[in-house]
């Protein structure tokens, strides 16, 4: 019950509240790292591979709320061109890179190219190669002609390339001393093998949603599902 998340505690829902209703011209696009009850003040959810795809569908002259993550929400600003007003949350663990410790790594490795995670703040993204989700950092080390890949993102998904690309190095972003594991999560890190088990095992530990709270928070999951397949209308955008 103690697996948070820091851009959930940097988003609390009644301040989120409040920020909405002072900005009642704005619709809110919020990243799915919140609570439910931030996803039920919100007017569209995004994922970091489905962010893009969403904005790109929002006409330029709608004012938007970007939450929880400043640092997201700035690179969508920066691409696109955009003005979006941004919420200050940020990943704890995306926080932690270091861009002095980076270079450091790329001069050691000069031909290796960078690929890092939206959530980094623009100093380590303005210095990869590819930025992108998870799962496209794992497309981008798959297709990329070389055999050795800087990553600054959360450090478990270099487990998952290992397994897809045994002939290949992938050598993960350091933190600011640059040899410490600030890098990873401390909520995942409480989830383990065990705990799950015994959750599916027990049916606990358990939350509870009030269903008014879930439909509202599903409506702006909905819309998320349909703006990231292409099946919905720019008058279809929604508001509250």
């Amino acid at each position: 019950m103690n697996a948070g998340c820091s851009l959930e505690d940097a988003c609390p829902p009644d301040k989120f509240r409040a920020f909405r209703a002072a900005h009642p011209d704005h619709i809110a696009l919020t990243y799915i790292n919140c609570s439910t009850e931030v996803k039920a003040l919100s007017d569209i959810i995004v994922t970091s591979s489905s962010a893009e795809t969403i904005l790109q569908q929002i006409p330029r002259d709608q004012k938007i709320i970007f939450g929880p993550d400043r640092h997201l929400g700035g690179y969508l600003n920066r691409k696109f061109d955009r003005d979006m007003l941004l919420w200050p949350g940020v990943c704890i663990v995306h926080e932690a890179f270091s861009e002095t410790e980076l270079l450091k790594l790329k001069a050691q490795h000069p031909g290796a190219p960078i690929a890092a995670h939206p959530e980094c703040p623009p100093t380590i993204v303005d210095h990869a190669d590819y930025v992108g989700s998870t799962s496209g950092i794992l497309n981008f080390a798959k297709a990329m002609p070389g055999d050795t890949l800087i990553v600054a993102t959360e450090p478990h998904i270099i487990h998952q390339m290992q397994l897809a690309m045994p002939n290949k190095q992938f050598i993960g972003a350091p933190g600011a001393d640059g040899n410490c594991n600030c890098n990873i999560c401390p909520y995942m890190a409480l989830n383990t093998m065990e705990k799950l088990y015994l959750s599916l095992r027990d049916l606990t530990p358990r939350i509870e949603i009030d269903e008014t709270l879930r439909l509202k928070a599903k409506d702006s999951l909905d819309r998320m599902l349909a703006m990231a397949s292409g099946t919905v209308g720019k008058g279809d955008l929604g508001g509250r």
